[in-house]
């Protein structure tokens, strides 16, 4: 049902403003124990990130992946907007189809992504994988916004991370502010996921 409720939730496109911060595992437990998270309930996908040879994404500061749910697959790709937050453009895939996409290191090339990348002078086939990462993820909606722990895996390395996804800048970033007063949590900056699963 969680595999569900995440498709739903997905549109072809979509503003994405969100704070975050790395955490230690100690903070981790905190957050986990005050909202009284249940260890059955977390969603485990795994995102592999794609780039052109010559790094063309990286160059416009954009971020393409293919994520791997339990029964369904996304590609989506993300690049920054003239004012706030990220544009995310995605496609949703089968299991199957992720499966087969990811086996032959490609992207689907007849969606809304493809046609983005195209429109903007790269050509869809010439991406391949550059970097993976496993996460391990409890989302849920608190009063200011949709939240996210999560505990993430690559390159023989770990990370823990708190996310909150929300609908104002302004005061997104006030609330955030609040909540990890609320939790005393120091913030500590978190790159993007494609940034630390690249580091090696």
């Amino acid at each position: 049902m969680a595999d569900e409720r995440l498709k739903e939730k997905k549109m072809a496109q979509q503003l994405e403003i969100e704070y975050k911060t790395l955490l230690n595992q100690a903070d981790y437990q905190k957050v986990f124990e005050y909202y009284q998270l249940q260890d059955q309930s977390f969603q485990q996908q795994t995102n592999y990130y794609f780039d052109t040879s010559d790094q063309q994404l990286q160059k416009k500061r954009w971020g393409l992946r293919i994520r791997q749910y339990q029964n369904y697959g996304e590609l989506t790709l993300k690049c920054p907007t003239t004012t706030i937050g990220l544009l995310e453009i995605t496609d949703s895939l089968s299991l199957q189809e992720t499966k087969q996409l990811i086996e032959e290191k490609r992207i689907k090339l007849g969606g809304e992504v493809a046609k983005r990348l195209t429109e903007n002078g790269i050509d869809p086939q010439e991406v391949r994988i550059i970097a993976e990462l496993t996460t391990k993820r409890y989302e849920f909606p608190i009063a200011v916004g949709l939240l996210a722990l999560d505990h993430s895996w690559y390159n023989g390395r770990e990370d823990y991370e708190l996310e909150l996804e929300v609908s104002d800048e302004t005061q997104g970033k006030i609330d955030f502010s609040q909540l990890l007063e609320m939790l005393k949590i120091p913030y500590q900056k978190a790159e993007n996921k494609i940034l630390r699963a690249m580091n090696r």
